[in-house]
């Protein structure tokens, strides 16, 4: 396997667990789905800023899938801040990263065939493992999940997955394309879920309040350009690797929330995402050397 492949997939990973730290900040002081569409309308411009440089050819296969992508992405975060609100995160979280990285990495063995060393199979594995590993955060207070909640994290995690599918489906001279079609579709979605339920809310007579509203939408604005800086990394490694690899090395994400939330936070990281971040590292060097 490609070293830079590798490097490419985990270095995606702690940006888009960057991406979730900002976003989560941003959804502590205003909701997150204007979280979610500022951060999609600002990767959208960006996207459209780099296109210029980066270049791509329009065609209808890049323009379906990658809005399609958009699509599943809407639904995919829907669904994992409504299981995470739900609870408990020390469960759920995980159960989304790993999901997200089977559905693509099932697909890629069983449909697209494709084939690693001995080594290769072994560092799939304990990255899953390390997926767990890192996303797991003891909580004496935590509950025991419901059926409810373990069954949207699933679900959201399967819709990433799709995701990653659907972008790997673009054809290779697309470029940005699928990515400012991704987020051209989630864009729309987001503020049109805004729009109806600001219309919901004036019916029922409800007001809102847009006090402390700009330290929110800067983080929202920072989440946004951090995300599509990590989904063109994806892009580039599903390009010139497998997407099984990329699969997973990216659902490794949660290492970068919760190193963020170390240094700047000041939490604690326990002694279990320690040695899953080791295991992370370990898998990265197999993949690399298979």
């Amino acid at each position: 396997m490609l070293p830079l492949v590798v490097l490419i997939g985990m270095s995606s990973a702690l940006v888009f667990g960057s991406a979730d730290f900002l976003g989560g900040l941003a959804s502590k002081r205003i909701s997150s789905i204007r979280v979610t569409a500022i951060a999609a309308a600002v990767g959208l411009l960006l996207l459209l800023v780099a296109y210029p440089l980066v270049g791509g050819h329009w065609s209808a296969s890049a323009l379906l899938f990658g809005g399609l992508s958009g699509v599943s992405g809407a639904l995919a975060i829907s669904l994992l801040y409504a299981c995470l609100a739900i609870g408990p995160m020390s469960i759920l979280s995980p159960v989304t990263a790993v999901v997200s990285a089977i559905v693509p990495a099932g697909i890629g063995i069983l449909v697209r065939h494709d084939h690693f060393g001995g080594l290769g199979y072994v560092a799939i594995g304990l990255a899953l493992v390390a997926v767990v590993f890192v996303g797991f955060v003891r909580d004496a207070r935590a509950v025991r999940p419901t059926v409810r909640g373990l069954a949207m994290a699933a679900l959201s995690g399967v819709f990433i997955g799709l995701f990653l599918v659907l972008i790997d489906l673009t054809p290779k001279n697309s470029g940005l394309v699928p990515l400012i079609a991704n987020r051209a579709v989630n864009t729309t979605i987001m503020f049109a879920a805004i729009g109806v339920i600001a219309l919901v809310a004036r019916r029922r007579g409800a007001t809102s309040t847009t006090g402390g509203w700009r330290p929110g939408i800067r983080l929202a604005i920072a989440c946004g350009i951090v995300d599509a800086v990590a989904n063109c990394g994806l892009l580039l490694g599903i390009r010139l690797g497998d997407l099984t690899v990329i699969a997973v090395l990216t659902a490794l994400y949660p290492a970068g929330t919760i190193i963020l939330a170390a240094i700047v936070l000041k939490e604690r990281i326990a002694l279990v995402q320690y040695f899953g971040l080791a295991l992370a590292i370990a898998a990265g060097a197999l993949l690399a050397v298979d």
